[in-house]
């Protein structure tokens, strides 16, 4: 059975009003102009029984979390402490989610420059209760029987999730990654992936992937297709580190979504011993071939073949090379290629899109843009300084997706609280004339 105050906690006590006891510019009085829950109770509705005790109030749990994510109270118990004893949460507690169309309603959100990033958050889970690959396991133990593993089994189907195979697997959080990547000891982790308008720093979309890599990348085209079926957003621009800059999604930016990519180029043709690099060589698009500084061709094919081939490799590549008869007594061979009887390049099927991303890495925008990146990284030094969610308390990646997400409303409430709902001016004892 829903359960709701039938009257409000104006008078705790007499001659009391907890109202006039929360002060005009309190940072909740700023959420509270900018939070609407109206519509939460018959959203929920249909969940709730008609028979029963009055359970917690919906709106009165989701603002009492809005308020732990806000403050970084991280137990429970404490929370309901804290609510108990502060009057300003308690004022708060007594009054949608959709904080990103408030922020878009007030100004806040541009749409000019998207920037993403990830940031590692420990897991709750611990390396004794785990086991590596190969160990063997009774999968049918109860004790292992959890949301969280039946979740993960579930997921197991996902081609790319089975395709990896983690150096350690947690048996209390098996979705979560075992990582190195902060250069200290290993963890079990998540990431939480933000794609912000760059602004204002309005964190527009997030996504809870394991502590991979790949798996952050590739969450960047899920948060951006997202916003753009959600709230009618691309950007004109989109800002990311050198881990975001692998042909795939250079060419899926620049050839599917028409969005500049802001981007380093991932390159990993940097020759280490002396020899010429690639950009010593010309690129012929209608010839569809390299020129060396001799002026030899390099090509995908010397010679027909009966069933034409694509060339193009698993790594999505194109093989140039050049003729074997050129380069015996081409003077510049030992620099060119001293150890192969030719010189040869793999070309990217996206090259065309990496070659963007090089013209636009030298122009003034995009040192603008590497500024403006700092702001995603300021909001996740924010989410774990201030909001304290260094570890998570839930597990499965349905877990860790609750939390990241309640922490970026609370992070977009805080900024749209301060940037549109100012407090009103002072009177009285104090205040300017």
């Amino acid at each position: 059975m829903m359960g709701q105050q039938a009257g409000g906690q104006e008078r705790l006590f007499y001659s009391f009003n907890l109202e006039d006891h929360v002060p005009a510019n309190h940072l909740l009085r700023g959420i509270d102009r900018c939070l609407d829950l109206s519509g939460l109770r018959e959203h929920l509705a249909k969940y709730y029984s008609h028979t029963g005790r009055p359970s917690i109030d919906p709106e009165l749990m989701v603002r009492m979390l809005i308020i732990g994510y806000s403050y970084g109270i991280r137990s429970e118990r404490r929370l309901c402490e804290e609510v108990h004893l502060n009057l300003a949460y308690r004022w708060f507690c007594r009054l949608g989610l959709e904080v990103v169309r408030r922020c878009m309603a007030a100004g806040l959100v541009k749409a000019e420059g998207f920037a993403v990033d990830a940031s590692l958050v420990a897991a709750n889970a611990g390396h004794q209760h785990s086991i590596a690959p190969g160990e063997r396991c009774d999968w049918n133990n109860p004790q292992i029987d959890t949301r969280a593993m039946r979740e993960y089994l579930a997921a197991l189907d996902d081609e790319e999730l089975a395709a990896v195979v983690p150096r350690k697997l947690s048996l209390s959080d098996p979705h979560s990654r075992w990582t190195a990547a902060t250069g200290g000891v290993a963890f079990f982790a998540y990431s939480t992936n933000y794609l912000i308008d760059v602004a204002h720093g309005v964190i527009l979309d997030v996504q809870a992937t394991p502590a991979h890599r790949t798996a952050e990348v590739e969450s960047t085209k899920t948060m951006i297709e997202r916003v753009e079926e959600r709230f009618d957003l691309k950007p004109q621009r989109l800002i990311a580190d050198m881990a975001y800059g692998s042909a795939p999604l250079l060419g899926w930016m620049v050839e599917q979504k028409a969005i500049e990519p802001h981007v380093p180029v991932w390159d990993k043709t940097e020759r280490k011993d002396g020899t010429l690099e690639r950009d010593a060589f010309q690129w012929d698009e209608e010839a569809d071939e390299y020129r060396c500084p001799q002026g030899y061709p390099l090509r995908r094919q010397w010679r027909p073949f009966k069933n034409p081939r694509t060339h193009v490799t698993k790594a999505e590549t194109v093989i140039y090379r050049s003729s074997e008869r050129s380069c015996t007594d081409c003077p510049m061979k030992p620099r060119c290629c001293p150890n192969t009887p030719f010189r040869k390049i793999a070309r990217s099927t996206h090259e065309s899109a990496r070659d963007v991303a090089r013209r636009i890495a030298i122009t003034p925008a995009y040192q603008r843009s590497r500024c403006e990146r700092k702001k995603v990284e300021m909001l996740f030094a924010h989410l774990k300084s201030i909001l304290k969610l260094d570890r998570l308390r839930l597990r499965g990646l349905s877990g860790a997706t609750d939390e990241f997400t309640l922490a970026a409303i609370a992070q977009n409430l805080r900024r749209l609280a301060k940037l549109v709902s100012p407090a009103p001016p002072l009177h009285g004892i104090g205040a300017p004339a």
